[in-house]
This record gives structure tokens, sequence and C-alpha cells, in this order.
């Protein structure tokens, strides 16, 4: 069946509000980028969101875009460009990881999805950037939540709940998000040759000193080899990497300062503006697992001192780097195992106290296998009050979280 494509709100408010009497799911897809993260829909009609259309009001004095959501990142990201501005959360670009074109993400796949980079330790998650949006929901009704201004408190705060929805709960019309000033100047301090352990310590005490650190990873020799940063690929071991942004002078200042502590780790070296730029997005768009459809991929979210020890328990596996200061860990497993490595992965992550979610992995293994973390009774029972109030009928999405009964 042909894909319906809604041009307005109004046109999406009917046809849900049809599938609603119908008891018809709807698949609800943006560009396509991001299909392959979670659950296979079931049983569905594709809507494709692409097309939507809200004003663009962008601004820059206020910090302040709002925008249709099916609005490609790229072509947002170059509009803030303009005026030195940016998406803070560092949204990542994961279609290539997922066998999409690059480029295509939308504003609205990143915050239903509530992706963001390498620079969510220090400017938090996407959640933390959206201010207001509309919305259609379950019911086939049209809603609003928030508004334009940062200082926005009236009501409920449905926005964080949006995100990290995967589209479950509501269809986005449009959406007002909050923009930050790019950095005057990027440097990136790198140490060589640490082990996963004295790595995260050297990570962990980086981000509890005075440097303001904005990122920091650590890539294994393996992943540290593939690196598209001759600095990092040359390297000849693993490289542990923390990135400092902010005004020429005080960068420079802290720059010097944490090579100065971290020189008796190990050899520092120290990449300028271009080729900082080029490593972390390298990391934000997962790129070492890029090219690998050999590999189921993971990730692990640990408090950053438990981190090596949970790659350890995990066992066997092809690559894997930390990122968030050690509390983000990506993993590359070999196909073969019937339930993608699961078993063994949350057996790791569960002493921990973490959550680890499958990223990539063919559709029969992502419709057998629970993509997210399994919620404990009080929390699924809620989730699904959650789900219920907004989509009573499991018309949105349906399976795309959890399996559907």
């Amino acid at each position: 069946m042909t894909a319906l494509a809604p041009t307005t709100a109004a046109e999406l408010r009917d046809i849900v509000a049809d599938a609603v009497a119908r008891t018809q799911p709807l698949e609800i897809v943006g560009r396509g980028t991001k299909r392959g993260l979670g659950r296979p829909v079931v049983d569905a009609v594709e809507v494709s969101a692409a097309s939507l259309t809200a004003a663009t009001v962008y601004e820059p004095e206020e910090l302040v875009l709002t925008a249709s959501p099916a609005l490609r990142l790229a072509e947002l990201e170059a509009m803030l460009a303009q005026s030195r501005q940016q998406f803070a959360f560092e949204p990542p670009d994961l279609g290539p990881l997922l066998g999409a074109a690059a480029d295509a993400g939308t504003l609205g796949g990143a915050l239903l999805c509530n992706l963001a980079g390498p620079r969510r330790l220090s400017a938090g998650a996407a959640r933390d950037h959206i201010l207001g949006f509309k919305a259609v929901n379950g019911h086939g009704d049209a809603f609003k939540s928030g508004g334009r201004v940062v200082k926005n408190v009236t009501g409920y705060d449905l926005s964080k709940l949006m995100t990290g929805s995967y589209g479950t709960l509501a269809v986005l019309t449009e959406v007002s998000v909050k923009v930050l000033p790019q950095p005057e100047k990027t440097r990136t301090v790198l140490v060589r040759g640490l082990d996963d352990t004295k790595a995260i310590q050297a990570l962990t005490a980086a981000l509890h000193g005075l440097h303001e650190p904005t990122a920091a990873a650590h890539l294994p020799a393996a992943v540290a080899a593939r690196s598209s940063v001759g600095y990092v690929a040359k390297a000849g071991g693993a490289v542990t990497a923390i990135r400092l942004e902010g005004f020429a002078p005080s960068v420079e200042a802290r720059c010097a300062a944490l090579k100065a502590e971290l020189g008796a780790l190990g050899e520092v070296e120290e990449l300028h503006s271009m080729n900082s730029v080029r490593l972390w997005k390298a990391l934000r768009d997962a790129e070492p697992l890029v090219g690998r459809p050999e590999l189921v991929v993971w990730r692990v979210s640990v408090a950053p001192a438990a981190a090596p020890a949970v790659v350890a328990a995990i066992g066997p596996m092809a690559l894997h780097w930390y990122d968030w200061g050690g509390g983000l860990i990506w993993l590359g497993l070999a196909q073969g195992e019937p339930d993608a490595g699961a078993a063994r992965v949350r057996a790791a992550v569960a002493p921990a106290g973490g959550h680890a979610t499958l990223i990539r992995a063919d559709a029969a293994l992502r419709r057998a296998v629970a993509v997210f973390e399994p919620q404990a009774p009080a929390l699924a029972a809620l989730t699904a009050r959650v789900k219920h109030s907004f989509d009573p009928q499991r018309i949105l999405n349906r399976g795309r979280m959890y399996e559907a009964h």
C-alpha cells in the first residue's frame, strides 16, 4: 500500500482519526533514517511525515528555533551556523550506521528518539532542549504543550515525555527548541597508550577538575586505528580524548593546564579545531561501526567507574569504545548469537545498575529480542498507563518500543 503523506497538521489529524475509527495501526516515518531503531512496527499502514509543513521561526537573539519536525537537521544546522549558533546537544547522524542516507535525519527524529552526541555530558540530552511542540495524539486530537520561550513552566512538561517516545504517543507537527552559540575555539587533548581502566580514571579526573571539558572519550587501539584523524589513527595504540571549548584565551589556558596534568600518564597530543571537529563528529555518528554490517551494535549506559568491568564481563566483541566520560559504551558484537548477545550484555550490565539498548540488528532479531532495557513491573505498568492515555487503541507505531499485546 502506498504510504500516506499528509502535508498539513489538519490532514494528519484526519488520517489518525480515520485510523482510530477503523482500529488500523499506523507506522509514522520521517525520512526513514531511524526506521531500524527499535522494534519493527506491527501490521501498520505507513504515514510519511516528511512533507509536513510548519512556519520556520528562527530568533537568533532569543536563541530559539521553531520549525517543522520534518526538516532535515543538516539544513537547520547550516541555517544556525550563519548566526554562529548550534544545537548544543549535538544530535548524531545515525543514517549510515543503520543503512540509510547521510545528512537525511530530521529534527523530529532526533527529538523523538532522544538522541544526543558527545556533548551530552555537558549540555544535556535532547529532552533538555525542547521548549514546546504541537502534535496529534492517538485519539486523533491536535494538541500543544510548552511554547517558544526558554523560561516556560506553564502546565505539564509534556515535551520531556515526547522525547524518547519513538513516536508511540503522538506525531509532532511543530517543535520549538533552544539553540546556543557555537564556541569560538575548540581543542582536544589526546593521551596515548592508556588501558580502559586508567583511561576512565583520567577522564573522570578531568571532568571533575577545573578545566570544564565538553566531551570525553576513550578509543581502544582497534577503534583508534580506524579514525579518519591522522594523529589518532597513527597513535599506535589506544587514545583518550578530552575536548575543551569556549573563548580562545580560556581554551588555550585550560588546554595547557590539562596537558600538564595528563602528561604523567602518557604521551600527550593536541588537536586543533578542524581535526577536533572531525574526531568528535565521527564519534557522534558512530563511524567506527559504519561499513561493518557483520556486527550487531549495542549501546550501554552505566556509571563510568563500572564501565571497564562491564566490558570485561560481556566477553568477546569485535570492538568497543567509551563516550560521555565512560558513561556510554558502544559495542560491536559478531553476529551469530540467536539473541544478538542480549543475555550476556544484560547480565553484565545488571550488577552495575545500567541499561543496554540494541541499536542495530536485522528485523527478525529486533522482533525477537527486547531492544530496550526490560522494565521493572511497576515502571512497565506506568508506561502502559501513559501510552493508554495518549493512544488507547495503540494506533501509533504499535510495537516499536515494547512487544504489542
